[in-house]
């Protein structure tokens, strides 16, 4: 008698349409020659996410087909492809979302965050979308496998992704060695902008946010000051002097009156980095002139994830206070409905398998 040959699969994290994510049995292929087979262990839920959970898209990308959730991973690797020579079985990995085309004239030119052939895990820009990494289970490249220190945990590994796009934004940035700092917004991307601004020397870094709670976080993190601008209102007033006080601004939350804001408390010649996507709106542009403000954007990562891997390997960056709450897959759910109260959450995570 032969025996029953059974197909491999995974257990994902599917988001049918806004509010309805489903748990679902996908069928798993063995991976080619330049690929791996990873075990998920963690996931950290983004804002994206967020968005597509609760609102079904954001802007003018819509879900228009049911998409596996997710792109801040780590796991271990279980299977290697017949031409991976640089990983090894058993290997813990924090797993670089972005698969560049590494043709088109951005790729050529070094700044793959622009590619015109993007694909992003738990993307719905493209149709049909781009599937995602909320699975215990999925072949990936071999050169999305970022190798990180065999003492972290997998929690820890896949803040590697948001670490990155915070990395990015610093180079946009430039030195920040002896400056003074301000990040607007602080949710886990302007924590993590907090601890890589100290990291990276800065003299002085300051947090804003309209909630007591995150602002608190921040300070036990480091934050030399922290601002409650929905409660004091005129709380910036005294950084205005001048013509303002800091060399940097991070705006991280998004909001169109954070970058109106950052006009008047940025001394002339510094340097805004919009980060946050979110709200739109006119800003005073003859302040910005006559202060000779640099205002620029900062979009994903490229070459900053193995660098993020690294800060965190050596916790260097130590994220595990961002991490306020782990969920099985099978409760996803109340794991992403957690992940939606700002007042009690910075970083939920799901976890796929035990290590």
């Amino acid at each position: 008698m032969n025996k029953e040959t059974v197909t491999p699969s995974a257990r994902a994290c599917v988001l049918h349409a806004k509010g309805d994510i489903r748990i679902e049995e996908q069928a798993l292929s063995e991976p080619g020659p330049n690929e791996v087979l990873v075990r998920v262990g963690a996931g950290g839920i983004c804002g994206s996410d967020l968005h597509y959970f609760q609102d079904g898209g954001f802007g003018a990308i819509r879900v228009r087909e049911p998409i596996i959730l997710g792109h801040e991973v780590a796991g271990r690797i279980e299977a290697l492809g017949s031409a991976v020579s640089h990983l090894a079985v058993g290997q813990k990995v924090a797993l670089n979302p972005s698969r560049p085309c590494n043709v088109c004239r951005y790729c050529v030119e070094g700044m793959q965050q622009h590619c015109l052939d993007m694909r992003f895990m738990g993307s719905a820009m493209r149709m049909p979308h781009v599937q995602g990494a909320f699975r215990d289970r999925m072949i990936v490249d071999a050169f999305q496998c970022v190798p990180v220190d065999d003492g972290l945990s997998l929690n820890e590994a896949a803040m590697a992704e948001p670490l990155a796009v915070v990395l990015h934004a610093l180079e946009q940035a430039g030195n920040i060695a002896g400056r003074r700092v301000i990040v607007t917004g602080a949710g886990p991307i302007g924590l993590l902008a907090l601890l890589a601004a100290r990291q990276a020397g800065a003299a002085e870094v300051v947090l804003t946010d309209i909630a007591d709670e995150p602002l608190a976080l921040a300070r036990k993190l480091g934050a030399s000051d922290t601002v409650n601008v929905a409660t004091a209102r005129d709380g910036l007033d005294r950084f205005a002097g001048d013509k303002g006080w800091f060399d940097i601004c991070l705006e991280c939350s998004g909001a169109g009156p954070a970058l109106d804001a950052a006009l008047a408390i940025v001394r002339p010649r510094g340097t805004i980095v919009r980060v946050g996507i979110g709200d739109t709106k006119d800003i005073n542009l003859n302040l910005l002139v006559a202060k000779e403000i640099r205002l620029c954007g900062s979009f994903r990562f490229h070459s900053e994830f193995a660098r993020a891997a690294e800060l965190l390997s050596t916790r260097r960056i130590d994220v595990r206070p961002l991490i306020t709450a782990t969920y099985p897959l099978s409760d996803a759910v109340k794991a992403f409905d957690e992940a939606g109260d700002k007042r009690r959450s910075i970083k939920v995570q799901l976890v796929f398998d035990e290590e």
